[in-house]
């Protein structure tokens, strides 16, 4: 873990957040190549959810919530941790974190009795800060899917089995942040929530964890070391009928890298009055006298059914630190020599091509160097980096190190014969391709 926060702060992936003012414990930055690296995982995660199925639907909800979502759906009584205070030295942990329930800092056994402790942020809302004016910033992205049930039913025309995606940032106060960006208070989820009939949740299910494993092999992740972990039912969270989590073996240990759960219909029946009322549900939906029954009718036998809900839920930072941890290696070389490389698939590289000119000063390269850069760049394919630094070598060392799939060297042959020399990352051979062909050569690399 140490050598990733290293890599990460040297090479400009995370920053600890207000680093110059001694840092805000549970935040981090993402830096110059960390938000790139980022967004391909998200955008990896999105095509794959939404492009790639007619039956899935995006959104982008606000993050600002209704304490009344919060209160029906089990949040306000539920989403607490067990909290104990060290009476040595007042450090404070969550209980259930604490090995032979001893104080992590000191350990003293002299502990207060765990309470439980809420972990939603609450903020004001308008002019006038009072009891009745305040909502939470949502703790996770699934409730404004389940809020927006019905809008999406009604202006995308779905029928079961359908999902809604989302991807964005939910909060959660907790009380001891660990573990780089594993265990943090801002983050980002990528969440799916897939409807199902009544009956066909077990299946959908046991599907999508199968999806689930295959995705994130497909980003790299070695299926050793992501391990199946069938959650005891009495540790369900309060809306869950069997949750299965993909645990991965991050530097800390085997922890949680994405939960799937069946839901069944506990969310759109909490939101639902008289959810149980199935009757009243269909008299107030064929009415529209109401928005807030959220049902869908069954095509083919016209009566109105509350969905089950199978939710795929991943962290994009655990899944950062986890794309990390796999492609992070040091290679020995020649000579007793050693490389650092960061192996990773190059849809996620955070540079596509480096296109290096072999002499800084010397003009024809830099301006030949510059347009192969542009041109390349218009593919839009990603970052393609002008790498105008003089030192062939270190630029090659960078490069490996923070992941570049291809090195592209502009030296005065190319000035000559229009080719220049491509570098690949993970065998460091080397062969000479011309200008002309570059363009396809780099989408075969990268795609």
């Amino acid at each position: 873990m140490d050598e990733l926060v290293a890599l990460c702060k040297r090479r400009g992936f995370i920053f600890q957040s207000n680093e110059i003012y001694g840092g805000l414990q549970g935040s981090y930055d993402y830096g110059p190549l960390g938000v790139e690296l980022k967004n391909n995982i998200k955008s990896a995660w999105w095509s794959s959810m939404v492009y790639e199925n007619d039956n899935i639907e995006g959104l982008d909800a606000s993050i600002l919530t209704n304490p009344l979502v919060l209160k029906h759906s089990g949040h306000e009584s539920t989403f607490s941790d067990p909290m104990v205070d060290c009476k040595k030295c007042q450090a404070r942990w969550r209980a259930d974190q604490l090995p032979d329930n001893k104080c992590l800092s000191c350990g003293s056994t002299d502990l207060t009795e765990p309470r439980p402790f809420n972990l939603m942020f609450k903020t004001n809302v308008g002019p006038v800060e009072s009891e009745d004016s305040f909502a939470y910033l949502r703790p996770e992205t699934a409730q404004q899917i389940f809020t927006n049930f019905k809008n999406v039913v009604d202006s995308s025309a779905k029928s079961l089995p359908f999902g809604i995606a989302q991807i964005g940032k939910a909060f959660r106060n907790e009380i001891t942040p660990r573990n780089f960006i594993f265990r943090v208070r801002e983050f980002e989820q990528m969440e799916l929530e897939y409807f199902v009939m009544p009956g066909e949740d077990e299946e959908c299910h046991d599907s999508w964890v199968e999806k689930r494993l295959d995705w994130w092999e497909k980003q790299g992740l070695s299926r050793s070391k992501v391990k199946l972990y069938e959650v005891p039912d009495d540790e369900l969270a309060h809306y869950s009928k069997r949750t299965v989590d993909l645990m991965y073996e991050f530097p800390h240990g085997l922890e949680e890298l994405e939960g799937i759960a069946n839901r069944t219909d506990f969310d759109l029946g909490s939101h639902t009055k008289n959810q149980k009322d199935l009757d009243l549900v269909a008299k107030v939906m064929e009415n529209k006298s109401s928005n807030s029954k959220l049902a869908i009718q069954d095509l083919k036998t016209n009566k109105w059914v509350v969905p089950f809900v199978i939710e795929p839920s991943a962290g994009v930072d655990r899944g950062v630190l986890a794309i990390l941890n796999e492609a992070y290696n040091i290679e020995a070389l020649d000579g007793g020599k050693e490389r650092t490389v960061l192996s990773l698939k190059p849809h996620l590289s955070p540079i596509k091509a480096a296109v290096i000119p072999l002499k800084k000063n010397n003009q024809e390269i830099v301006n030949l160097s510059s347009k192969i850069k542009n041109k390349l760049q218009k593919l839009n394919v990603g970052r393609i980096l002008l790498e105008n630094t003089g030192n062939i070598g270190k630029g090659y060392r960078r490069h490996d190190e923070i992941g570049t799939p291809v090195c592209i060297t502009v030296d005065f042959e190319s000035l000559e014969d229009a080719s220049v020399t491509v570098r690949d990352r993970d065998t460091m051979k080397q062969e000479r391709v011309a200008i002309s062909d570059l363009e396809n050569f780099l989408i075969r690399k990268i795609s």
